[in-house]
């Protein structure tokens, strides 16, 4: 049994459409001839009487009352999924799928142990992560793409729902015998007397770091960027190189010795919260509802 057969042939069409951006990509994407799939978008045109869809050189783009059907058809996907996952459980199969996405910091460490920890309990239990920014999972939340997403908060987004948020402070990452390690806290203006690895200036920490740097008119370069955090621990570990992260994404390499986390002193530092999203409104799947109750109260425990 699919989820696809609780849905309208043409909702599914313009769905992925939408997600495609063209009826040609779509075609390719469920091996159905462009000219079907047109038909049943026109069709769905002439049924509500608007147009759905803005063509420009480019692609399709949803137009406002395309984008107000878009988010009832996946609304409309993820319910049946749903319906497909407790449909089985009632079957007595005891399986289920849960779908993350998270910023880096989360995917490095958190995340793994997390679900090797769940799965103790539930060895059934199959978990996908995608890994990207914290529009990126945003976006996921909102397609359909994932179920559950990790971040750091950004300004509120439209149709997420925040179900746990906490503090998360921001740490001075170093070497094991590193200068700094002296310190119980660590002042912005203290590093600039080391070489600085920083994340890529797309991510949250990185931005916080800049504004934060202009406000108390500090001049920082960074000699080695990434927006993949385990390459940025691995060159702190083995330089004289200080970097930034959240406590979470470290944790057990400091555990283990291999580096060393001073808290920050600087209010302006502080501005940052973790925040577990999910789409709003959804009814989740049982297996989803319940590694999400699992995971907030594993991150509260890691951030007390």
């Amino acid at each position: 049994m699919s989820a696809r057969y609780l849905q309208d042939t043409a909702l599914r069409y313009f769905l992925e459409v939408v997600r495609c951006g063209s009826i040609n990509a779509a075609s390719v994407k469920l091996n159905v001839v462009s000219s079907a799939i047109s038909r049943q978008i026109s069709a769905l045109e002439t049924e509500l009487d608007t147009v759905l869809f803005e063509r420009r050189a480019r692609g399709m783009v949803p137009s406002a009352a395309g984008e107000v059907l878009a988010a009832y058809a996946y609304k409309s996907t993820l319910d049946a999924d749903r319906a497909v996952n407790e449909i089985r459980a009632l079957n007595g199969l005891r399986s289920g799928r849960v779908r993350l996405c998270s910023t880096t910091g989360f995917a490095t460490e958190f995340l793994p142990l997390a679900i090797a920890a769940f799965q103790v309990s539930y060895p059934d239990i199959q978990f996908d992560l995608a890994v990207g920014d914290s529009r990126e999972v945003s976006r996921m939340l909102r397609e359909g793409e994932a179920d559950i997403g990790l971040s750091f908060s950004r300004a509120p987004e439209r149709d997420i729902k925040v179900e746990s948020r906490l503090k998360a402070p921001v740490m001075v990452v170093m070497r094991r015998g590193h200068p700094l390690e002296r310190f119980d806290r660590i002042a912005l203006a203290q590093l600039q007397a080391y070489p600085l690895a920083l994340p890529d200036p797309s991510l949250t920490l990185r931005q916080l770091f800049d504004v934060a740097c202009a406000e108390q008119n500090l001049s920082m370069k960074s000699v080695f960027t990434s927006n993949y955090a385990p390459a940025i621990y691995n060159f702190v570990a083995q330089s004289d190189a200080v970097s930034l992260s959240g406590e979470v994404s470290v944790r057990h390499r400091v555990a283990d010795g291999i580096l060393t986390a001073v808290p920050l002193r600087d209010r302006a530092m502080g501005r940052r919260d973790v925040e577990i999203q999910t789409f709003n409104g959804r009814m989740l799947p049982r297996a989803v509802q319940t590694f999400l109750a699992f995971i907030i109260e594993r991150l509260k425990q890691h951030v007390a």
